[in-house]
């Protein structure tokens, strides 16, 4: 009898890639071309994670912009032109490449379910190589709600198929809100774009290296029978 399949879904930025550098130049061009003064990596890496409307949001609000619809909507607009190809800035996290596919290897299936926008999302995996180790992949304009929402974390999984575990991976607030809605567990990459203490998220296990990735998936899986 064929084992059942182990599910591993992963969040990406600040999970898989540090892109808030290129983030950074996006908004502050944008920014720039609405005669605003621009924001600091740091401010980039706390304004991410509710999807790039939130974003715009959130950097035009720091810098004094009014809230009027309309030119949040241009500047949305031309934040996500910009954002469709961006990657000359980004990284991938130590180790992410290797054990990404050391676990396709040993037969797990993987995905990504983010609240980046598909095309960009689909951009940046190709960029670094990563699109062919993921069978399954959802963006933040995937479906009509995003994470935190369960839903397209329940869709991403339905996607990769298979009736084993299921394993989130993610960075963030937002991530470990996502995972406890979803009812599943879930693993805290602290090197990313956390805002508060790594005791106040709720995880089951956290790692501040990828080499210690299939370890706890292991000892996650061993826990569970």
């Amino acid at each position: 009898m064929t084992a059942p399949r182990t599910a591993i879904v992963f969040d990406l930025d600040g999970t898989l890639i540090d892109s808030a550098p290129d983030i950074r130049v996006i908004a502050n061009t944008v920014l720039a071309e609405h005669g605003a003064a621009p924001i600091s990596l740091e401010e980039t890496r706390r304004f991410i994670g509710n999807g790039a409307a939130v974003f715009v949001e959130r950097m035009s609000a720091a810098r004094g912009i009014a809230p009027d619809p309309a030119r949040l909507a241009s500047m949305h607009a031309r934040f996500e032109e910009l954002y469709l190809n961006a990657a000359d800035h980004s990284r991938l996290y130590p180790g992410v490449a290797e054990t990404l596919a050391a676990l396709r290897d040993r037969g797990f299936a993987l995905g990504v379910c983010t609240n980046k926008p598909i095309a960009p999302t689909r951009f940046v995996l190709e960029h670094f190589g990563l699109a062919d180790l993921f069978a399954a992949v959802l963006g933040g304009d995937s479906l009509p709600v995003r994470k935190p929402d369960p839903a397209p974390l329940h869709r991403t999984f339905d996607s990769l198929g298979g009736d084993g575990a299921r394993i989130y991976v993610g960075d963030s607030e937002v991530d470990a809100e996502t995972a406890r809605r979803a009812g599943l567990p879930f693993l805290l990459f602290t090197e990313g774009y956390r805002k508060s203490p790594v005791e106040a998220l709720p995880h089951h296990a956290r790692f501040d290296s990828y080499t210690d990735l299939p370890a706890l998936i292991d000892r996650l899986l061993a826990q569970a029978d």
